[in-house]
């Protein structure tokens, strides 16, 4: 399984991203779709973009009672995207039931992964907010080790801890992994970064890209650039 980059096409309408997707005339790039456009244009949006050669990452963060999250994940697997995910929080049973869900008749299915904690989360905000006082590295491998007994393909984890994921829970269990940012860029919001060439060193199996590729002045050649760090 080769390394790849995918683009976080975080924009409000079909118009803005389909006039995104233009750009890119030659390679066509992985991207994740998340809660603002799929809300804003609803299940038909996935289904345009996968008709122009796109892999999509359908990034819906599901996280619910069990029955719940199966009859979704049911849903979404007719949608034909490459890769989809939940909340780890939800607990073993849960992530077991979407991926009975997830799973079609004849047995082939997305890449399900799950969440540990969001890269906007830090251990102050951890402790404060959610009221959880271990380290969170720890929780976040605990997490993962939850996901991999549930038969997930992987997690959804900062770059910072991709090598310990890897360590704990195997080398084909996937990281997927947003927080990237190039070495001269803004970070943002986000609190746990890293470069695309460091996370490749670290160990990440894909990196998740917005805003430095999305708000570019030339997203092609910031997606190149992406690439020629992380895969090439």
């Amino acid at each position: 399984m080769g390394k790849d980059v995918i683009i976080a096409c975080d924009f409000s309408s079909k118009d803005q991203v389909m006039n995104f997707l233009d750009k890119f005339t030659g390679r066509k790039p992985f991207v994740k779709i998340g809660m603002e456009l799929f809300y804003a244009e609803g299940p038909q949006i996935v289904k345009d973009i996968k008709a122009r050669g796109h892999k999509i990452f359908l990034d819906l963060k599901l996280h619910d009672i069990p029955n719940t999250v199966k009859k979704s994940m049911a849903v979404l697997s007719g949608l034909d995207v490459d890769m989809t995910n939940l909340h780890a929080a939800g607990t073993i049973t849960m992530m077991q039931a979407a991926l009975e869900g997830l799973t079609r008749p004849d047995g082939s299915r997305p890449l399900l992964i799950a969440v540990t904690q969001l890269t906007s989360t830090d251990q102050e905000r951890m402790e404060n907010d959610l009221l959880i006082k271990e380290p969170i590295d720890k929780v976040v491998m605990h997490y993962a080790k939850n996901a991999a007994v549930a038969g997930l393909d992987g997690v959804v984890c900062s770059p910072l801890e991709a090598g310990k994921v890897h360590e704990t829970c195997g080398e084909k269990f996937l990281t997927v992994t947003p927080g990237v940012r190039f070495a001269d860029g803004d970070i943002g919001d986000q609190k746990r970064v890293m470069t695309p060439a460091e996370a490749k060193k670290i160990g990440s199996d894909y990196i998740v890209v917005g805003r430095p590729i999305t708000a570019a002045e030339d997203p092609v050649a910031a997606y190149e650039r992406c690439i020629a760090e992380f895969c090439d």
